[in-house]
């Protein structure tokens, strides 16, 4: 499954690497064990691997296969693993830092609510820099908070903010909002982490915090164009719309 944020850097990296590139692209679903089985009975010899390496489990594991890969091949692309050695190019977010960022440059609309939550699945690929980031936040901005692992269970209350991950938990969250007759926005504040063409419209607009993944995927093309092992990192941008 590609989810909308991992298609519009796909089609990025296919508009700026040029048509008379061939590609071949895999989703491993972030199982490590089918990254791994990926990496292990590659047949073709390609001139460059480009990885997305997010993974539910076995991440620990994930820089000896990594590593495994000639580093002047390699392009790591959203995410930076420990302990991968040598130089390789690489489009990153600074995960700790970018959630920060965004909710302080939010205050001034988080102000009417006094409570943030977060929805972070306990079984997710997320990075945990992003929860760190999150109670750096809120400690200094005097929030209340929590990190939720299951919104189906979770209350609902006016004067809270819902920060969702998935896709699947926003969906949960806003027919739950709406069945309970909190108005978004008003009552009941939602950001959704990633963009989305959708998120412009859906409750005349669902405020996002995202990292730019058209550049991501530009910057993975240019990087192979130029023979480059540079480490970009990416902008990160706060969006704000009418659920906030």
């Amino acid at each position: 499954k590609l989810s909308s944020h991992k298609k519009i850097v796909y089609d990025a990296f296919i508009a700026a690497i040029g048509e008379e590139v061939s590609v071949d692209f895999y989703i491993y679903n972030n199982d490590f064990t089918l990254f791994k089985k990926f990496l292990t009975n590659k047949k073709e010899d390609y001139s460059h691997y480009v990885i997305i390496p997010h993974f539910i489990d076995g991440e620990e594991y994930a820089q000896e296969i990594i590593n495994t890969i000639p580093k002047e091949k390699l392009i790591m692309l959203d995410k930076r693993i420990a302990g991968v050695e040598g130089e390789y190019g690489a489009a990153y977010e600074n995960f700790e830092k970018n959630i920060y960022d965004a909710l302080e440059q939010a205050l001034s609309h988080l102000s009417k609510y006094h409570t943030l939550k977060i929805i972070f699945p306990d079984k997710s690929y997320f990075p945990k820099e992003i929860l760190r980031g999150f109670h750096r936040f809120c400690q200094q901005y005097a929030f209340s908070h929590k990190v939720v692992s299951n919104i189906s269970a979770e209350p609902i209350a006016e004067g809270e903010v819902f920060i969702s991950l998935m896709e699947d938990d926003l969906v949960i969250l806003v027919e739950r909002i709406i069945g309970m007759k909190f108005k978004v926005g008003k009552d009941v504040g939602v950001i959704s982490y990633n963009e989305t063409p959708l998120k412009k419209i859906i409750l005349n607009g669902i405020t996002t915090i995202s990292t730019d993944f058209k550049f991501m995927g530009t910057i993975a093309a240019n990087l192979i164009l130029d023979n480059s092992r540079r480490h970009v990192e990416v902008p990160f941008y706060y969006t704000k719309r009418a659920s906030l």
